[in-house]
């Protein structure tokens, strides 16, 4: 199971290093100002709908309903058949209602750009470019569903460095278009019939690309998934309805609030995608076949070391996001239109949201303890409650904190609901943490504390032995402390988990 997560979390870490480039390249070329936060804003609508309806909400209810099947072939294929052509033509559907009214659409996800005639047309007009990409998505999402039940997890990982790289030859092309947010908002269309190319290539190679088929209603499995489905839609929904209020808010700031958001969620995302969606991904099919065959001591096994394995690698990324945000910020965008104001603003949100990753890493592994027994409702309780308490948070902190407030509520959010559902998962007996996962837990503690202290005291050492640099100066030192950090950490938690008998392969 190691093996596949690093699989996954190594084509994941191209896709994020390739996304941080194309990050790079958007804001020297687009900035932080208005036409960055309508391309923002027409980014974030499709994947908003693809989080609720597509990878969201569709991996839990496919999933362990299609590796329940797995043993009969031909239901398992009739199965996902019938689920691919619901799944297009509810997508063409959706397409052909929300094209005309994307006014409508847009002036509800981003009420405040009303009073900005010009950022509004614009953000209308690249939405109407990128919402196709949802069509193309959905559809890359059943496929990767189908090839992760089958253990080919490769070419569904790699699918979203396509998205990168589609989007960084749009910009080098940025001439062409009105703006650079045009050029951007093709990037992204295009992108989405690459990677519905790639993983249907291999399906197709495997013997598992699905077929247009008359959609029925009536076999077992349909019924089983849409009884699945319709909860985790909910679920995905009150997360989404969270990032909405985001972006609604932030709407009504100064210019460049949505920006902020944007580039500081990016560098969360990063070891967020990394590790807990890589582990999330492969413990899900894992633990699924492990409590249909009644193994639920391996299930637990495998959801330890996932756990463990997550904390372990995303830990040293949240102290890094909660010490030196703005050096952080500096070093990897202060350049061209990205000025000095936007890397602060940005810092502070990614401070904020360094309080939020080790719960957003871990909750993919904790939250398999329901989807794998077909439990999608208590997840859903989870999520709004957590929702409740975020959005709440929001309408409180912003006031008096601006931004960062936006950042600090979804932290808030994401640790309600690992506490409520690791809290029914224990009083259930769905999962069980073993003397080894709290063994690392402790181990990392320790080795973040030493991080902390290397950080917070290198830092000026290695600011005075830095020799000038006119362009790259922060960014040398950002890696020298970084290097430093590693080693550091490393070290502490190799023999931390030494002292305890702790082997790291057993992590």
């Amino acid at each position: 199971m190691i093996r596949s997560i690093l699989s996954v979390g190594g084509w994941t870490l191209v896709s994020r290093a390739t996304g941080f480039l194309r990050d790079v390249v958007m804001a020297a070329v687009m900035g932080a100002g208005p036409v960055a936060d309508a391309f923002v804003v027409a980014f974030r609508l499709p994947n908003h709908f693809r989080a609720i309806f597509g990878e969201g909400a569709f991996n839990v209810a496919f999933v362990p309903t299609y590796a329940s099947l797995d043993a009969e072939a031909g239901a398992a294929r009739a199965f996902a058949d019938r689920v691919f052509t619901l799944m297009l033509l509810v997508q063409v559907a959706l397409l052909a209602l929300a094209l005309p009214l994307m006014p409508a659409i847009v002036r509800a996800l981003a009420p405040g750009f009303s009073d900005e005639p010009e950022k509004f047309a614009l953000a209308v007009a690249l939405t109407r470019i990128t919402f196709p990409y949802l069509l193309f998505i959905t559809q890359v999402t059943l496929l990767s569903g189908i090839l992760n039940a089958r253990r080919r997890f490769a070419a569904a990982a790699a699918a979203p460095v396509l998205l990168n790289v589609s989007l960084l030859a749009a910009l080098g092309l940025a001439f062409l278009f009105p703006n650079a947010g045009y050029a951007a908002a093709w990037g992204v269309a295009v992108s989405g019939v690459l990677q519905f190319l790639l993983v249907w290539a291999d399906a197709r190679r495997a013997g598992l690309a699905p077929s247009l088929v008359r959609p029925t209603l009536r076999d077992a499995g349909m019924r089983r998934f849409f009884a699945m489905l319709g909860p985790a839609v909910i679920g995905s929904a009150g997360v989404q309805i969270a990032m909405f209020a985001d972006t609604i808010i932030a709407s009504f700031l100064p210019t460049g609030a949505v920006s902020a958001l944007y580039y500081a969620d990016r560098l969360y995302q990063l070891p967020f995608g990394v590790i807990g969606i890589a582990a999330g991904t492969v413990l899900l099919p894992e633990m699924s076949r492990r409590v249909a065959a009644g193994d639920a001591d391996g299930a637990h096994a495998a959801q330890n070391r996932a756990t463990g394995f997550s904390l372990a690698l995303s830990a040293p990324f949240a102290v890094a996001f909660l010490l030196v945000p703005d050096l952080i910020m500096t070093a990897l965008f202060q350049r061209g239109a990205f000025d000095a104001e936007a890397a602060a603003r940005s810092g502070a949100v990614l401070a904020a949201y360094g309080l939020a990753l080790p719960a957003a890493v871990v909750i993919r592994s904790i939250v398999a303890s329901f989807y794998a027994r077909h439990d999608t409702r208590t997840p859903v309780i989870a999520s709004l409650t957590a929702v409740l308490v975020n959005v709440g948070l929001k309408v409180v902190l912003t006031g008096p904190l601006g931004v960062m407030g936006l950042a600090l509520a979804t932290a808030a959010g994401v640790w309600v609901n690992v506490l409520i559902l690791f809290c029914l998962a224990y009083g259930r007996g769905w999962t069980a943490p073993s003397r080894t996962l709290i063994v690392t837990a402790g181990g990392v503690l320790a080795a973040c504390v030493v991080l902390a202290a290397c950080t917070l005291g290198g830092l000026p050492l290695i600011e005075r032995l830095m020799p000038s640099l006119p362009r790259f100066r922060e960014l040398a030192v950002l890696a020298a402390l970084g290097v430093a950090g590693l080693v550091a950490y490393g070290a502490t938690l190799l023999v931390a988990l030494r002292l305890f008998g702790v082997r790291l392969r057993r992590v």
